[in-house]
């Protein structure tokens, strides 16, 4: 079992909690309500690797193999206990590296309340300190400005611009890259996003 893995971590009314098989139908509804929403910064398979389906069943199958691993890190972020998105640690690279990558979405109904801000600060805590990794990345379209909010009121440091970085509603996409490092943190983020919020 990965260190750290599983673990709910909650500050407030926003907690990150591991993803479960139950958890299908709201995930679905979400995905669905939300699909609109999502849309322009979904990943997407380009062409050559075909388009292969995958059911949430074994989407979480996957997701936990790999958390047993220590490979990665799914989780559902949810307000008042609510499932309200997706933040998942991918990547988990140990050994000199000890790095991990973020991603997440959070329904439009709830956007704009500090929630994935939170989630995320709640997670690189999490990582830097528990888990002992040296450094946490997240990759950003240089349009989604929402995201980029994020890593801004988190103090990341951008490290440069990664020109066809992923494939993103149907094309390869740049993506502008953003690091924390375990001796930046201090008192760690969710102290520095409390301390901003104030």
């Amino acid at each position: 079992m990965t260190r750290g893995w599983p673990v709910t971590l909650r500050h407030g009314r926003v907690a990150v909690r591991p993803l479960r098989r139950r958890d299908a139908p709201a995930w679905q509804r979400l995905r669905a309500d939300n699909a609109a929403w999502l849309g322009p910064w979904e990943a997407t398979l380009p062409p050559e690797a075909g388009h292969p389906s995958m059911s949430y069943r074994a989407m979480i199958g996957s997701m936990r193999r790999r958390a047993r691993a220590g490979r990665s890190m799914p989780f559902a972020i949810t307000w008042d206990d609510t499932m309200v998105g997706q933040l998942t640690v991918n990547g988990i690279t140990w050994g000199s590296a000890r790095w991990a990558s973020l991603g997440y979405w959070v329904a439009q109904s709830h956007a704009g309340r500090g929630i994935t801000t939170t989630a995320v600060a709640l997670v690189c805590d999490h990582l830097l300190t528990e888990v002992q990794l040296h450094r946490v990345e997240i990759a950003i379209r240089p349009e989604n400005t929402a995201s980029l909010r994020v890593v801004e009121k988190l103090g990341f440091t951008e490290i440069g611009t990664a020109p066809g970085f992923l494939h993103i509603a149907g094309d390869w996409r740049d993506h502008r890259v953003f690091q924390v490092l375990a001796g930046q943190v201090g008192d760690g983020l969710v102290s520095r996003l409390s301390t901003t919020q104030a």
